[in-house]
């Protein structure tokens, strides 16, 4: 089969394209999956760097995400599901075909590209919002307010009822305004803490993800604000109790999606009810073909990309 493996540690540069890749096999409660379309995401970037925590080491094929038709079930599993279009997270989705312990079944009417999201960004906006305790009437601020996490999140804020501040690039800012959010700010702005502290006096929640940590603890408010850190696309930022005792005043929560899920599958159940409300719904991602995945992989690390990005097998 075709798949992209990811060479060696200097980047999405490092991933090659090959045609001869072994076809996975489904083992006990596993379905072998035909890859529809795979989900890119920034976790894919720092995978492809060695920089996340527990990857994997090349030569070894790349991403994680994927929806596609069920061809095949291991041991435990009903035939009854063949044939079933489902979405899940597991090892190797940059390819024809991957294995999936536990898919998700697509809703219906729902293709493969427009299933994407469902297992990563949206539980991942869902999850930030809750353990932050997100409450209406106060104020949230989303940083990377234009990809697919940070849209699903000004969504999931705005209909519980909270005033969202949505930060992105200038040229991105007209997206953020259509899913809802109240003020769109540039995150590249130097006056960007001053802006956020005039319009709030101090935000209720700040969910980071863009590295700029420093600048999430400053528009929190003393004492009751909380920042959920949900990534570390900017890199690594350092934070002593001395900050904490003496300079930010703040909640901090870190999150992990795979941790969430392997203690907290209920959630599921919260981002289904969310759909049925059609507060969420079919995402259109922009498509590559997998031969252009370190081309998509570039360029959301470059962060020239809107929303949900999808590779075509």
């Amino acid at each position: 089969m075709r798949a992209l493996v990811q060479a060696g540690l200097g980047g999405p540069r490092e991933m090659r394209l090959v045609t001869d890749a072994e076809v996975p096999v489904a083992g006990t409660g596993e379905v072998l999956v035909r890859v529809g379309a795979a989900g890119v995401n920034f976790a894919d970037v720092s995978k492809s760097y060695g920089v996340f925590g527990g990857g994997p080491q090349p030569p070894y094929v790349a991403g994680f995400e994927a929806a596609g038709e069920i061809v095949a079930v291991g041991a435990g599993v009903s035939e009854a599901r063949l044939g079933e279009l489902v979405v899940g997270v597991g090892d190797g989705a940059f390819a024809e075909y991957m294995v999936l312990a536990a898919p998700v079944p697509v809703p219906p009417g729902w293709s493969a590209q427009e299933a994407l999201g469902m297992v990563v960004n949206w539980p991942t906006a869902l999850a930030a919002l809750t353990i932050g305790r997100v409450a209406a009437g106060e104020t949230v601020v989303i940083h990377a307010a234009a990809g697919a996490t940070g849209q699903a999140a000004v969504k999931i804020a705005k209909h519980y009822g909270a005033t969202v501040i949505g930060t992105a690039s200038p040229g991105k800012h007209e997206v953020v305004r259509a899913v809802g959010a109240d003020y769109v700010l540039d995150s590249r702005s130097d006056g960007l803490v001053a802006e956020i502290q005039a319009l709030t006096g101090g935000a209720d929640l700040v969910l980071e993800s863009g590295g700029n940590l420093e600048a999430s603890l400053a528009v929190a408010k003393r004492v009751t604000g909380r920042v959920v850190v949900t990534g570390l696309a900017g890199g690594e930022a350092a934070i002593t109790n001395w900050d904490l005792v003496y300079k930010h005043q703040v909640h901090v929560i870190g999150f992990n999606l795979g941790v969430l899920i392997e203690t907290a599958p209920q959630i599921f159940g919260e981002l289904a009810a969310l759909i049925a409300a059609g507060v969420l719904s079919p995402t259109r991602p922009t498509t590559y073909d997998l031969a252009d995945g370190p081309k998509a992989l570039a360029e959301l690390e470059a962060r020239t990309t809107v929303g949900k990005l999808a590779l075509l097998p």
